[in-house]
């Protein structure tokens, strides 16, 4: 692929070029989630300048193209080593930083609340995003997953309907948990700490911005390349 058009999917660039994702985020463009309609529908929607967005994409890329990168062709690796990648960074990454962080924003929030009131529907958002999260890899991993290594071994029609069953539920849930993300990063100005912001404060919105861009990826994966597979 040599340069960007309208015609593709944001799903698609960000599979030849994962550091487009950092330029979607700024521009609140869906790669995961609704990663599959074209920019055209996408830019005429959100009313965004296709000609701007295109020119700093493809800019970007080819800046890219000259470094030495080491590309992982998601497409090309098999449902379980996919599925375990997934497990062992990503959801390794939310059992042990979704307990965390949720320190960091109850702090914040019983600290600075009262000069920051968005801050109150931070914490709301913060637990919601979490018990969904933690129920949702639960359900993958005792369900979902162990099918999906099933049918790559012993595959047939009804495991595969059965599979499909479950994945629309995941990629509703998936759906909703990044809604939650937006709206986070909607209400901490794209968790950019106002200046009388205390190093715990500063700390905490760079944790959740890490951990946006950990959970897109992931999305990514398993929305737009494990779960196309099947």
């Amino acid at each position: 692929m040599s340069q960007f058009t309208t015609e593709h999917t944001p799903a698609e660039i960000v599979k030849a070029f994962p550091k487009a994702s950092d330029l979607f985020k700024e521009r609140r463009i869906d790669f995961c989630c609704g990663g599959e309609r074209p920019l055209g529908d996408v830019f005429k929607e959100g009313k965004i300048d296709e000609t701007v967005v295109l020119g700093e994409l493809n800019r970007a890329f080819d800046s890219w193209k000259q470094e030495d990168h080491e590309i992982v062709d998601w497409d090309a690796i098999p449902p379980t080593e996919l599925i375990d990648h997934v497990v062992h960074t990503h959801h390794a990454y939310l059992n042990e930083e979704l307990p965390a962080l949720g320190q960091f924003v109850t702090k914040i929030l019983r600290v600075h609340g009262a000069n920051h009131p968005h801050l109150k529907e931070l914490h709301r958002l913060y637990n919601e995003f979490k018990v969904d999260m933690e129920e949702h890899m639960i359900k993958e991993e005792g369900e979902v997953f162990p099918l999906i290594k099933e049918y790559e071994k012993n595959p047939s029609e009804k495991l595969l309907n059965h599979i499909h069953e479950a994945n629309g539920g995941l990629e509703d849930e998936h759906e909703a948990s990044g809604n939650i993300l937006k709206r986070m990063r909607e209400i901490t100005n794209g968790f950019e700490p106002p200046a009388d912001a205390c190093s715990s404060y500063r700390i905490t919105y760079a944790r959740l911005a890490e951990m946006e861009a950990d959970t897109f990826q992931h999305v990514h994966l398993e929305n737009n390349i494990l779960f196309k597979k099947l």
